[in-house]
């Protein structure tokens, strides 16, 4: 049975309104960028609270998240920044009120500029840094030097639901012949242009990631293919991912700029 699900963001601090404080930091502090799926029928902003959940776990496992000597703020870089380009902080102080029934550390007070007052004159000489996702540069990049081994028996059958409908109850034989075709056509494309392969962030690992187009006559990929290096020499997939799965690990890094991944 799979663990409950549990917030280290929320176990660090109470974060009142919280719904209406993510809002203000998508439409009003923090440069414009989707942070919903385009099929999403209302606003939730899942983007955007998923980047700062994981953003928030990156950084205390890189032991980023700054406080003052006395513990009585803290404070940790979003990575996002102000249309300007000012660094946005998150920034909290000390909770004390634990009548709530929250007992939670710390209180979320604001997303702020990294020019606040309040960010300079707690942190002025501890500034908060960014997560640091580019210990390996060559990680990031695809290199069509390398071969691209997958496992299409495991593709399959641990990824099958997330297969288009068309496919799910088809053939296996039919499965693997549209995977096998689908595979060796991203290899051709990859190799004359690296830019398609995607890095994601995920389980503590970088990996790139490959459009699948398995509906014929779609011009956009079904899924997306993980991809990891072995070796200096050879890369393996062994899995797939929905592309709002793609997207939300990739968005960990940076924002994609891609012709085929976007929210």
């Amino acid at each position: 049975m799979a663990k409950p699900y549990t917030s280290e963001l929320f176990s660090f601090s109470f974060i009142p309104a919280y719904e209406d404080k993510i809002k203000d930091l998508a439409e009003n502090i923090a440069d414009i960028e989707a942070w919903d799926f385009s099929d999403s029928p209302t606003k939730s902003y899942q983007i955007l609270k998923n980047y700062l959940e994981h953003t928030f776990r990156k950084l205390k496992a890189e032991g980023k998240i700054c406080f003052t000597t006395n513990n009585k703020f803290a404070a940790f870089n979003t990575g996002l920044v102000t249309s300007n380009m000012e660094e946005i902080i998150a920034f909290f102080e000390e909770y004390k009120n634990q009548k709530s029934g929250f007992t939670t550390p710390y209180f979320f007070k604001g997303f702020l500029k990294n020019s606040d007052n309040s960010v300079l004159t707690h942190f002025y000489n501890n500034l908060p840094e960014i997560a640091n996702y580019f210990e390996k540069p060559a990680s990031l990049i695809f290199n069509p030097k390398c071969n691209l081994i997958p496992d299409i028996d495991h593709i399959i059958s641990d990824n099958l639901p997330r297969f288009p409908s068309h496919l799910q109850n088809a053939h296996e034989d039919e499965i693997r012949r549209q995977l096998f075709g689908a595979i060796d056509d991203v290899k051709k494309k990859v190799r004359t242009n690296y830019k398609i392969a995607i890095p994601q962030y995920y389980d503590n690992k970088i990996q790139l990631l490959l459009p699948l187009c398995l509906t014929a006559g779609s011009p956009n990929p079904d899924l997306a293919l993980v991809v990891h290096s072995l070796n200096d020499t050879t890369y393996t997939a062994r899995t797939c991912l929905t592309l709002k799965m793609a997207y939300n690990n990739a968005r960990l890094i940076v924002k994609p700029q891609s012709s085929w991944l976007k929210p």
